[in-house]
C-alpha cells in the first residue's frame, strides 16, 4: 500500500483536538537503495520526532547518564525495592544509602528500556508500524514497548480523555518522546 493511502488512514484516527496539528510524514527514495527512509512527526508544523540513522543511535553509557541526570524523571522507591537491594548487598548498608542504590537501579533499568526501544525503532520501518497499528487492537498498541505504536495509540480518537488521564502512572516508564505525545494529548 502506498504511503499517501496509509497516511490518510492513520491521520483519520487522530483525536479531533489534534486534527490539523499532528502530521505524519515519510520520505522514501525508491530509486536510491543506499538512502534510508526518513520519517517525521510534526506538531503545529514543527518537527517533534524523526527517525534518522545518524540521530537515533545513542550509546548506552550516554543514555544512562542523561537519564540519571534528568531531574524531571521521578522514580519512587518502594519497600520491595529496598528489600531487594538489602538481599543483594546484605544488612550492613545504612537505610538512607539503600534508597539511593535502589533509585539508581531503577534508573538504570529505565535507561535499558529506553535504549532497547531506540534500537528497536532504528530497525523498524515506519510504514510497517503504521500497518501494524491499523491491524492491532488499540489496547495492545498502548501496552507494547514499540515507541511508534505507543504514539499512534495515544493520538487515536478511540482512546478517551478519561483513559488518557488514568494512564499517568503507566507513562512514567515510557520513552521521553512517548511522554511528550502523552502530555500533548492530555493537555490538548
Amino acid at each position: 500500500m502506498n504511503w499517501n493511502k496509509l497516511k490518510k488512514q492513520i491521520e483519520g484516527f487522530l483525536s479531533p483536538a489534534l486534527v490539523g496539528r499532528v502530521e505524519y510524514i515519510a520520505s522514501g527514495y525508491r530509486y536510491l537503495p543506499d538512502k534510508k527512509t526518513q520519517c517525521y512527526i510534526l506538531v503545529d508544523k514543527k518537527e517533534v520526532f524523526n527517525i534518522k540513522e545518524n540521530t537515533l543511535m545513542i550509546k548506552w553509557y550516554q543514555t544512562e547518564q542523561e537519564i540519571k541526570n534528568d531531574s524531571t524523571i521521578n522514580m519512587t522507591v518502594t519497600s520491595e525495592d529496598l528489600e531487594k537491594v538489602r538481599k543483594e548487598l546484605g544488612d550492613k548498608i545504612p537505610e538512607d544509602r539503600l534508597s539511593v542504590i535502589a533509585k539508581n537501579n531503577k534508573l538504570t533499568e529505565y535507561a535499558r528500556v529506553v535504549f532497547k526501544a531506540q534500537n528497536d525503532l532504528y530497525k523498524s520501518d515506519f510504514q510497517k508500524s503504521v500497518l501494524k497499528f491499523l491491524s492491532e487492537p488499540i489496547e495492545k498498541c498502548l501496552e507494547c514497548d514499540d515507541i511508534l505504536l505507543n504514539i499512534f495509540a495515544l493520538m487515536d480518537r478511540r482512546v478517551g480523555k478519561k483513559r488518557i488521564v488514568n494512564m499517568e502512572r503507566q507513562m512514567q516508564m515510557k520513552h521521553p518522546v512517548v511522554k511528550y505525545f502523552y502530555n500533548l494529548r492530555r493537555l490538548g
